[in-house]
């Protein structure tokens, strides 16, 4: 099975073993151990496996390419949030193909980070799931195999959305399209006759019960008494808040206003004052971050980072002028001079900032530096990975989904006059129309964080640039919600080496321009 050698060999030994600090990957595990030195390399510490999978998620050259726009997962959410509308690249840079919707064709590097990342947190994950055949005993092993369960749902979950539609013209789920390869474990309950059936691509269908059993697996093993050492971890709170997303694209409302619900039980609101909004995306020690990744020196990658692309202010990319990060013009003026979210960017005219790239017109300033410190921190703030305030838009959509519209309302409005916008009122009262308020306040709230284009191709949207706001020429594009070029071929590599794959197989090529 050439596929599952590929997934499961050569990717581990990639990146099982990237260096990135002693006590963030304890390089005694090696893939060397045969299953019982493995099973009692985790009985002694669990978090060995666990260390790895969270070494690769933030990982610097993945595809080997040496590109700095390649590290690891937050770098395949920004590019995809540079090919939504709302993040504007003021020139040229790093992630310019991805803006311009043009790399995402099968030859290009970005169809293979895309792949290799999320296929790599698949291996590791059946790497820990195979330790446990019998599901685990003690909380520390369920609490283990959870946290692979989840981070493999999560996965799928992105996967299925970037090669392939999964929701049809409609808004129903495309469930028939072709998807990607489930690579599971004989753990799962699977032999190796059936696992070998699962060699090409499974349908939209097919992954997405795969991503719901994963995700309600890891919430069951999570409740049984886990407890996180760090917010590095997933924890349960975490696993029902990616199972929240994924009912969301499974068109569950209802059952995904349940589990944001039950996320976000125990954290707080972020505040809109000095010590909260304007200062809450560095550092885990936010308070209301739920899952996040605390970098250390050892993990910090400086110009090859998130906060290098994203952050104004931040000593990378972005910030000494190369290529700032801009809200689009049109989304700024939406959002209302009494909303304390507005002070995440610029106005028209700029304003004066800690550095030049930060003081351009509608340059975000929402990203910043840890402790303000521009002289001795590098451009690597902390990754937010959710937050609270994601887990009430989830519910609120679930709910006016779910024919409970002034449920929704009463959620939305009370939250919002809270916590951003004492003049708020939400003046939508139907389904369709809290929809659309509830994607405007998701722009609004989660600018930067990873959301825009999958929300765009969810929720059926158009891809609109116009020459009318603050976007370059060679960027304009106006693309309808199933063009081609939303979603990403197969990569080279993979029609190379699967034997269940070949170019027949492959998403079409679109070309926007």
């Amino acid at each position: 099975m050439k596929f599952t050698k590929y997934i499961a060999a050569s990717m581990i030994a990639l990146a099982g073993f990237t260096s990135c600090s002693e006590s963030f990957l304890d390089t005694d595990y090696t893939q060397y151990l045969d299953q019982e030195a493995a099973g009692e390399a985790a009985g002694k510490n669990p978090d060995v496996f666990l260390n790895g999978m969270w070494s690769w998620m933030v990982t610097f050259n993945q595809t080997n390419n040496s590109a700095h726009d390649d590290f690891g997962y937050m770098g395949s959410l920004h590019a995809t949030d540079m090919m939504a509308e709302d993040v504007v690249m003021a020139s040229s840079h790093w992630f310019n193909y991805d803006h311009q919707l043009d790399n995402h064709q099968e030859p290009y590097r970005r169809t293979l980070c895309h792949w290799l990342n999320y296929y790599t947190m698949i291996a590791k994950s059946n790497e820990i799931i195979s330790l446990y055949p019998n599901g685990g005993e003690t909380v520390d092993q369920k609490g283990l195999i959870g946290q692979a369960q989840a981070i493999r749902g999560l996965a799928y979950l992105h996967l299925i959305q970037l090669y392939q539609f999964a929701s049809n013209a409609d808004g129903s789920v495309n469930a028939s399209a072709p998807g990607v390869p489930l690579v599971l474990t004989t753990a799962d309950g699977k032999t190796e006759e059936e696992l070998a059936t699962l060699l090409g691509r499974n349908t939209v269908g097919e992954v997405m019960a795969q991503i719901e059993l994963d995700l309600t697996n890891a919430v069951t093993n999570l409740e049984a008494g886990y407890e996180r050492p760090s917010k590095n971890y997933v924890d349960a709170s975490v696993a029902n808040g990616i199972l929240a997303r994924y009912y969301l694209l499974a068109n569950k409302w209802q059952d995904a206003a349940n589990a944001a619900n039950k996320a976000r039980q125990g954290y707080p609101i972020m505040k809109a004052d000095a010590n909260g909004l304007y200062d809450g995306f560095v550092t885990t020690g936010n308070s209301e971050w739920m899952w996040g990744f605390a970098h250390t020196t050892e993990t910090q990658t400086t110009y090859a980072s998130f906060f290098s692309m994203i952050s104004n202010i931040a000593p990378g990319y972005a910030g000494i002028g190369y290529a700032p990060r801009l809200i689009d013009a049109r989304l700024y003026s939406q959002i209302p001079d009494t909303d304390a979210r507005k002070a995440w960017f610029n106005g028209p005219e700029g304003a004066k900032q800690a550095t030049a790239a930060a003081s351009l017109p509608y340059a975000n300033v929402k990203f910043g530096v840890p402790n303000d410190d521009m002289v001795n921190q590098v451009a690597d703030g902390d990754w937010t990975l959710m937050r609270y305030e994601e887990m009430i838009l989830v519910q609120a959509e679930g709910l006016a989904r779910s024919n409970q519209e002034a449920a929704a309302k009463a959620l939305l409005e009370g939250w919002v006059k809270a916590n951003r916008d004492a003049n708020y009122t939400c003046r939508a009262s139907d389904e369709a129309g809290l929809v659309d308020e509830i994607w405007m306040q998701r722009r609004i709230e989660l600018w930067g964080e990873g959301f825009a284009w999958f929300d765009l191709n969810r929720l059926e949207k158009p891809i609109i640039r116009t020459t009318s706001s603050n976007w370059p020429e060679a960027w304009i594009v106006d693309v309808d919600a199933h063009h081609d070029c939303r979603i990403w071929t197969l990569p080279d590599r993979e029609i190379q080496n699967n034997d269940g794959i070949d170019e027949s197989d492959n998403n079409p090529v679109g070309d926007p321009f």
